[in-house]
């Protein structure tokens, strides 16, 4: 147990991080086990501990109050950040009452909608944010053992790349994608109707975490709603929504020609369940012969058990070769029977108002304009990098050309110094379209197979990153953890040289280790 008589920033850096992350990964790792057997008692037991853990409360507040990006969005208390004492006296709070904590209020912020309405998202305070990250140290790897393998949102291992890969799967060529229906399915205010029974009957959880959990649903209801909805906003929301939703990935299935009979030995092909669910969002893809009513009426029985409803505003069925959007991508099946994905109409409009607001933003020079397009230009690559971007449009040669003659206006540079500006503004990405490699089935980070992770996520990465990793056996130079989970890599310059890129310079690490590294720099 650790305790510190000096409550300082220097006996928080000198906190056994890497030892902290290895005592809680053990932990979930047996808790994955526990219930992938159907020892339920034995993951009660193990998820106690968790939550008990020192290594496990540190992490929380590390991650809430100084790693997530809404770590500056204040509660209704108004706190928006912690002082280093402030954090050694939450883990003490933590410690006490982490098995009967009770919530504060929340802050309600009205965020506007596409179509014109607002969704409130709602804030919990700094403390209650991390007592709901320990709570999902606790949850996630029991119930990561029983989600289906085509739920994609909000889990770790996987990702929004892994959805669109298995739509490609089932509507390329090779599979008459050419002659599929769509269902693009959309649940009618999903997490402010999500039934709170249909969430804690299914949770598996000891008492004091159930009652935790049950009193921060309370805690943001609608009046009008008292046993209904999960705050939006909180850190554990995702995972109660992916909680209640659980199965309805299996609602429809269809079988191969052959109709033989389901058994282990059966192969893969023979059973496809071929819907694709991401957090709320979802897809079902059909054969001809499929009969969407009757899918659609099974699929709102479902829900209607969970307190939610189907919204016959915007579900419809599509034709492939219509072509529809899902998760920012615009999917369709073109005449020649080919498959095609590209951003959708409403991503591009999106990333280009950020570009424009960046690029026509008088309150900073060009240089200033250059380091702060590069993470968006960058960040809409890389999602997009599986797509087919060919064209003018998608190479952003017309915005790198509005960008470049207003960096040679205002920065009355050289032709030269314009250009090297725009390479830092708008860095390249290689595009690969369809070749991203898909999660295996029910594979996950919790499962102890570390080689598998480590190396799946290593070959999403090129350059000089996926150089750094195969130097490095796919382990963090940082924490010296392999690279299992969810969370990005890093390529960090070792002497803080952005223009230095020898191969000595570099090491991948963790996303949350290299924001620790230049905290911790700032810091001091």
């Amino acid at each position: 147990m650790i305790r510190h008589s000096y409550k300082t920033s220097e006996s928080w850096k000198a906190l056994p991080w890497k030892k902290f992350r290895r005592n809680l990964f053990r932990l979930q790792k047996r808790v994955y086990k526990a219930v992938h057997v159907g020892d339920k008692r034995k993951a009660r037991f193990l998820q106690k501990l968790i939550l008990k853990s020192t290594s496990a409360r540190f992490l929380a507040i590390r991650l809430v109050s100084q790693l997530n990006a809404g770590k500056k969005t204040a509660g209704i208390d108004g706190k928006k950040s912690l002082s280093f004492e402030e954090r050694f006296n939450l883990e003490e709070l933590l410690r006490m009452k982490s098995g009967n904590w009770k919530h504060q209020g929340l802050r309600e912020i009205p965020i506007p909608k596409k179509d014109g309405t607002t969704r409130m998202l709602k804030i919990p305070t700094i403390a209650d944010r991390s007592w709901q990250c320990l709570a999902k140290y606790a949850l996630e790897p029991a119930h990561e053992a029983t989600f289906h393998s085509r739920s994609y949102g909000f889990r770790t291992g996987r990702s929004a790349h892994d959805a669109q890969k298995y739509i490609f799967l089932n509507l390329n060529s090779k599979v008459n994608g050419i002659n599929k229906r769509v269902i693009e399915l959309d649940i009618e205010k999903c997490f402010d109707r999500i039934n709170h029974s249909a969430i804690m009957n299914e949770l598996i959880a000891p008492k004091g975490l159930k009652l935790g959990i049950l009193r921060c649903l309370k805690v943001g209801v609608n009046p009008e709603f008292p046993e209904q909805g999960t705050p939006q906003g909180g850190v554990v929301s995702p995972l109660l929504a992916n909680i209640a939703l659980n199965g309805i990935e299996s609602i429809h299935r269809y079988h191969d020609n052959q109709k033989r009979r389901i058994t282990d030995k059966t192969s893969a092909r023979d059973i496809k369940e071929p819907s694709i669910r991401y957090a709320d969002d979802m897809v079902i893809i059909l054969r001809p012969k499929d009969n969407a009513i009757e899918i659609l009426e099974r699929i709102s029985e479902f829900l209607r058990k969970r307190g939610m409803n189907v919204s016959q505003k915007k579900t419809k069925v599509t034709a492939a070769t219509d072509g529809f959007d899902f998760l920012g991508w615009h999917f369709k099946v073109q005449k020649n029977g080919k498959f095609k994905s590209i951003p959708s109409v409403d991503n591009f409009k999106a990333f280009r108002k950020k570009v424009k607001h960046i690029v026509n933003n008088s309150n900073y020079g060009a240089t200033t304009k250059a380091e702060k397009l590069a993470p968006v230009v960058r960040g809409w690559r890389n999602y997009h990098k599986f797509c087919k971007m060919d064209g003018s449009k998608f190479s952003l040669w017309h915005i790198e050309h509005r960008a470049y003659t207003v960096f040679n206006k205002e920065a009355k540079q050289n032709r030269h110094s314009c250009q090297e500006l725009i390479k830092k503004a708008f860095p390249k990405v290689s595009y690969s379209e369809s070749k991203h490699i898909s999660v295996k089935g029910t594979k996950s980070p919790y499962n102890g197979d570390t080689a598998y992770w480590s190396e799946r996520n290593s070959k999403l990465y090129d350059g000089e990153t996926s150089k750094a990793l195969k130097k490095q056996n796919h382990r963090c130079a940082s924490c010296g953890l392999k690279f299992i989970d969810e969370e990005r890599v890093n390529l960090h310059h070792i002497d803080g040289n952005h223009a230095n890129w020898k191969k000595n310079n570099l090491e991948a690490i963790h996303e949350s280790c290299h924001n620790y590294k230049h905290m911790s720099k700032s810091a001091s």
